[in-house]
């Protein structure tokens, strides 16, 4: 694993306690190059870091989310453990894009994802740019190859760019389409303005369905439950991508594409809940997390209370 980087331990710091009444007492960090993942019956989950925005540079974007992971991290670290004993969560480090070369970081993330769900742990992974997406499901793709995957993408933008000489964050999307026969894809959160006619046109080709920012509201759920039970319906194993700038500025800041227009958290956590409890969700990422334009850790607490959040729904089924 060349570009893997083991867990810090030293990030998940907080109040003590004699009965681990805070997350970071209950964060188990494993070494991948070191450790083999435990043989347990109980419900297990792994954090892993795409600590990588070379995509997003390619993709003329703010530099700064390859630091989102660790300062995520940080966030969830002094937050209350309600959490079973049964349920383990792992800590198991980044993989790094030190020498500019997405496409090796990507093939490394691919496989670590998949060893996550061969040894039957769930992953949550935090980039980094949306680059991971392609990796991210890749990685899936390999584990289970021959299962009919749906995406389920959060976010402003469709990230369906053609690819000129070299993936970026805009692009991962039609990556996929374009590798995969069967290409079943919801995004929610759509941004007119953000999105110009070309995207429009792939989109509608590669029968994409999708809800505009201004249909993404508490006020048209049936609508929202209705693409998603499609979606759901459709498909063997849900991928959850949730992208952090599509949600408004007041919301998250700090991230690599702002909007002041993007969705509320309310409506985001209401469709987190039913995708869920679905019982088809295989795997999760957040990404284009930029803590170099947060302010006062707001878009890095909207981040960890969104895993936090995702941690109870599945705990509960």
């Amino acid at each position: 694993m060349k570009y893997y980087m083991q867990p810090n331990k030293d990030l998940w710091t907080g109040r003590s306690s004699n009965d681990q009444l805070y997350l970071h007492e209950k964060i188990i960090c494993h070494d991948l190059k070191r450790d083999a993942f435990p043989d347990t019956n109980k419900k297990s989950f792994a954090l892993l870091g795409y600590a990588c925005d070379e995509g997003v540079r390619r993709n003329h974007g703010r530099i700064g989310a390859k630091e989102g992971p660790d300062v995520i991290r940080k966030m969830l670290a002094p937050l209350s453990n309600h959490f079973s004993d049964d349920l383990t969560i792992l800590d198991i480090g980044n993989i790094t894009c030190p020498t500019g070369n997405l496409e090796e970081t990507q093939l490394e993330t691919s496989n670590c994802i998949a060893t996550i769900l061969k040894n039957q742990i769930f992953p949550i992974v935090v980039g980094g740019g949306h680059d991971l997406a392609y990796a991210h499901y890749n990685g899936i793709k390999k584990q289970f190859p021959e299962k009919r995957i749906g995406i389920i993408n959060f976010d402003a933008h469709f990230d369906l760019r053609v690819v000129k000489d070299q993936g970026n964050s805009g692009t991962p999307f039609y990556q996929i389409a374009k590798e995969n026969n069967i290409f079943e894809y919801l995004c929610l959160g759509i941004q007119k303005e953000a999105n110009n006619r070309e995207l429009f046109e792939t989109a509608n080709k590669l029968n994409v369905n999708y809800l505009f920012n201004t249909e993404f509201t508490l006020l048209n759920k049936d609508e929202i439950t209705k693409a998603v039970d499609t979606l759901i319906d459709s498909v063997d194993l849900v991928y959850l991508t949730i992208d952090i700038d599509g949600f408004s500025s007041a919301y998250a800041p700090g991230v690599s594409a702002p909007s002041p227009v993007g969705f509320s958290l309310n409506i985001a956590l209401e469709t987190i809940q039913k995708i869920c409890h679905s019982k088809k969700l295989l795997s999760v990422d957040l990404v284009e997390f930029n803590p170099k334009y947060d302010i006062d850790h707001c878009t890095a607490r909207l981040a960890s209370r969104l895993i936090y959040s995702i941690l109870q729904e599945l705990q509960s089924i």
